[in-house]
């Protein structure tokens, strides 16, 4: 079991910048897959990014694509979002997981079921 503390989030001006950070307890970070997703109010939590162990599968939703970048670093347990361009759009809280099961499609890894752990979230808000 792990657990996954979010932090990075807050107030940005559409345009801008954020960085998020996923730091996991545990030994086994190296082996899960590990996704972002974000939920706005009154509606479902949407799929962001999701990058395999290994590094060498990377998945992204249409929405974020060519403006949010998703990475790790194993040795730090950690997992990072990168978020430029912001849009008031994007204004959400931000969700990191963990998926224990291992599969090389990223269909997978957009379904929030896929996932066996989750951290408390961090809110992101772009004003325009």
């Amino acid at each position: 079991q792990i657990q996954l503390v979010e932090s990075g989030g807050g107030l940005v001006q559409a345009g801008g910048s954020l960085r998020l950070s996923c730091a996991a307890s545990g030994r086994t970070f190296s082996s899960y897959t590990m996704g972002w997703f974000r939920q706005a109010p009154g509606k479902e939590r949407e799929f962001v990014a999701a990058i395999s162990a290994s590094d060498d599968m990377l998945c992204s939703a249409d929405s974020v694509k060519g403006r949010f970048t998703i990475s790790r670093d194993n040795a730090r347990n950690t997992v990072y979002l990168q978020m430029n361009s912001l849009k008031p759009e994007d204004t959400a809280v931000y969700y990191c997981a963990a998926a224990t099961t291992a599969y090389r499609s990223c269909n997978y890894y957009r379904l929030p079921v896929s996932y066996d752990y989750w951290g408390q979230g961090t809110q992101v808000t772009v004003s325009s």
